[in-house]
């Protein structure tokens, strides 16, 4: 049984003539322990996508179930509960706060379930030593690299034990060493059965994916099981093998420093026709 699965889903924003649709009758399933990387360029619905699958948002159309339970049936409570106990979120800009202490920032989520201030703060010393921070505990946030700043937010996501983590361009901000890093330790939880769903505009990362779902003008464009530690032809081309809105330079603006190691041999392709929509998952060899 998927963990996730969305049926014919739509998320419109606006009135009339203003309407925008962002998600356009989307399906997707994923299955309990699956790393999936999703693609597309700006303005595709990625982070939409990643807003309704993280309970931050509600479709307009359409039929989401998580843990084979109906969304669209859970309370407004229930989903705040579900959201704090099942949903580990990591962001680009890694939204700590300031005033507290890396090992604070972990324990948090916590506070939200009424743990004591000495179980939380024990637990979440021992997920900073997990991600190789325990010396680094009592640092503020801007006491801390980026990466390490990134490294808060991880044991900060897993201090719950989710059941989905979802990466919301989580090396956006960082140099290639921290990049590394970052994609490393979320390898590593996913290697202990965690489902993580992670946006992406770098072919680079799809590496750590078992999955790569390619997105366009709200709808899923294609859906690829792949080998890990691989990077299939079609994450570094299609980007800019379809029309969108944005120039190529628009698009490396926001690529992590990790696309510098792509080979030149490597670039993407040339623009060319647009591809037929399909939903179709295909098995690379």
């Amino acid at each position: 049984m998927p963990i996730i699965e969305l049926k014919d889903v739509s998320k419109l924003y606006g009135f009339g003539d203003a309407t925008t649709v962002a998600l356009d009758e989307v399906n997707l399933s994923v299955e309990r322990g699956e790393f999936v990387a999703v693609m597309g360029p700006s303005g595709s619905g990625k982070s939409t996508l990643m807003n309704l699958i993280g309970l931050l948002d509600r479709p307009t159309h359409g039929q989401y179930t998580l843990n084979n339970r109906s969304v669209a049936r859970l309370r407004p409570n229930q989903r705040s509960k579900v959201r704090r106990d099942k949903i580990g979120f990591i962001f680009q800009s890694f939204n700590l706060i300031p005033r507290l202490s890396a090992i604070e920032n972990v324990a948090l989520p916590l506070a939200y379930r009424n743990v004591s201030v000495s179980k939380r703060l024990k637990q979440a010393s021992v997920l900073l030593e997990r991600v190789g921070l325990q010396d680094r505990e009592y640092y503020q946030p801007h006491q801390l690299s980026g990466g390490q700043t990134q490294q808060v937010a991880i044991a900060r996501a897993l201090i719950a034990n989710p059941d989905i983590v979802i990466a919301d361009e989580p090396t956006g901000n960082l140099d290639s060493a921290s990049s590394r890093l970052v994609m490393e330790l979320l390898s590593e939880v996913h290697s202990t059965g965690h489902t993580i769903l992670m946006v992406t505009h770098n072919p680079e990362l799809t590496r750590y994916a078992n999955r790569v779902v390619y997105m366009q003008d709200g709808a899923i464009v294609h859906d690829e099981v792949k080998e890990v530690g691989k990077v299939p032809a079609r994450a570094r081309r299609l980007i800019y093998s379809v029309p969108n809105k944005t120039s190529e330079e628009d698009d490396l603006a926001g690529v992590s420093a990790l696309m510098k190691a792509v080979p030149t041999k490597d670039k993407p392709a040339a623009k060319t026709k647009r591809r037929k929509r399909t939903t179709k998952r295909s098995k690379k060899s």
